[in-house]
């Protein structure tokens, strides 16, 4: 396999070895980069000369001594929370097409401070409001399994730009599967990680999208290096009144896991709440059919949830963070997203906005008792089992221009975001989840959530990279 589909934890024991020079390993990215174009439109922006002099940098503290877990690593910041001092930070946004962050953020000093390098920022749709990424100003991301089907949102860019070969890691969001969404169109392992863990950080609003619907975490190409990225990120920073500290180390649970014999997983085709089509259900049954061949025990278990059209904290929370998010910007930059910039704004993210700024608290209040409901359904199938095992997504990835299904399975969905993505629920809940490959329906990704109960995170990765063993997996011009 070529180096830029190598995983982070083989680049980086390269580096810290000697056995390659993190110069010419980010040389090789950028080459990459610019030679093929970037197809999918992954990038916003590409960091050349910031990038080799990082590494340099990192050349140099290896020589110095220094234990660089992420030593030359290529990394992906999406383009939206997470930033770096003097680079453009866009948030998708037509008016912020020149504006340039006067701060780095903490994730980005951990990643830095590890020896990853930064080689380009990821897009994103509008302030990350989306299931797929495509904005006014950038355009539509792809899955490199078919540049006309969309990566996905809203860290489609970072998804892309990983199943591309143009990075090792990626950042990403996620308020409603904004992590796991792309990871699954684009073939990719993502975690949501418990509320806390990863630190958000903003001094603006440190408590925007919390309780706990909003998080920050890593994504990459297989589970290990997903661990090790998680291990770099995770514990408290003075920036985000809501850090935990870090309760482990994540990367011996992936590079070490359980053999199947030792599982025992339940399995939710449906979560009881969403209509799944036949093809996706069967390719994640396959990948379990697969793990209970190698040992696993997997029964199949009914969630008893709450009916859909109880949930409504969701809706509400969403529109809220959306509307909270918009009064930020006119703090910061001056910008009104529904009056003087309204035109250059999707009306999707208008509606969230407008919606948002006339929620009742007595309402949020209120919808907070079925959201408790769903979280002990969840917490009730957990007991006795190591994960919870369901689809990503009720279907495989749409094209750029595709609207959400208005039927799916023979069941009408309203042809709304949240009847065509499982993972919503848990950012409710604030379980940790981590997406992982699943195998392909006609060529095209699948993803499968592994679910367990808070800060579970070693576990959930042990049990992805016992599954992601299961699933041969190769990803379009991987011999490239």
């Amino acid at each position: 396999m070529s180096l830029h589909f190598a995983s982070a934890v083989d680049i980086a024991d390269a580096v810290r070895s000697g056995r390659r020079d993190p110069v010419d390993v980010i040389e090789s990215f950028l080459e990459r980069i610019e030679r093929r174009g970037d197809p999918t439109n992954a990038f916003v922006s590409v960091l050349e000369s910031d990038a080799r002099e990082r590494a340099a940098t990192v050349r140099e503290r290896v020589a110095d001594g220094e234990e660089l877990p992420l030593a030359g690593v290529p990394v992906a910041v999406k383009d939206l929370a997470e930033s770096k001092a003097g680079v453009p930070n866009t948030k998708g946004l037509a008016p912020l097409a020149d504006d340039v962050a006067g701060e780095t953020s903490v994730t980005v000093e951990r990643l830095e401070a590890a020896g990853a390098v930064v080689v380009g920022t990821s897009n994103t749709p509008e302030l990350g409001h989306s299931t797929r990424t495509d904005n006014e100003l950038q355009g539509p991301t792809a899955t490199p399994f078919d540049l006309d089907r969309n990566a996905g949102g809203s860290s489609g860019g970072s998804a892309a730009a990983l199943a591309d070969g143009c990075c090792a890691l990626a950042t990403g969001t996620d308020v409603g599967g904004s992590l796991r969404v792309p990871a699954a169109c684009c073939g990719v392992v993502s975690v949501k990680p418990s509320f806390g863990l990863v630190p958000r950080g903003s001094r603006t609003n440190g408590y925007r999208g919390h309780t706990p619907v909003r998080v920050l975490g890593p994504m990459a190409r297989d589970v290990e290096s997903l661990g090790l990225m998680l291990d770099v990120l995770a514990g408290p920073a003075r920036v985000d009144p809501f850090g935990v500290p870090t309760p482990a180390s994540y990367r011996p649970a992936a590079a070490d896991p359980p053999d199947p014999s030792a599982l025992t997983l339940a399995y939710s085709p449906d979560l009881d709440i969403f209509a799944v089509e036949p093809s996706v259900r069967e390719a994640v049954k396959e990948t379990l059919s697969a793990l209970e061949a190698a040992g696993a025990t997997v029964e199949t278990v009914d969630v008893d949830a709450p009916p859909e059209g109880e949930l409504t904290h969701y809706s509400l929370a969403v529109t809220t963070f959306f509307a909270t998010a918009a009064a930020e910007l006119e703090a910061d930059h001056g910008i009104d997203l529904l009056e003087e910039h309204g035109d250059a704004v999707p009306q999707e993210l208008r509606t969230l906005v407008s919606v948002g700024r006339s929620n009742d608290a007595a309402d949020r209040a209120a919808a907070d008792l079925p959201r408790t409901e769903l979280y002990h359904a969840v917490e009730d199938v957990l007991e006795g089992y190591d994960a919870l095992v369901c689809p990503t997504l009720a279907t495989p990835p749409l094209t750029h221009d595709e609207p959400i299904p208005a039927t799916i399975d023979g069941e009408p969905t309203g042809g709304v975001p949240t009847a065509w993505t499982l993972a919503w629920p848990f950012n409710m809940t604030g379980h940790p989840v981590v997406n992982v490959p699943a195998g392909t329906v006609e060529g095209l990704p699948v993803g499968m959530q592994v679910v367990g109960p808070t800060f579970a995170e070693p576990r959930l990765l042990g049990v992805a990279a016992a599954a992601e063993a299961t699933v041969g997996w190769s990803y379009p011009d991987a011999g490239d």
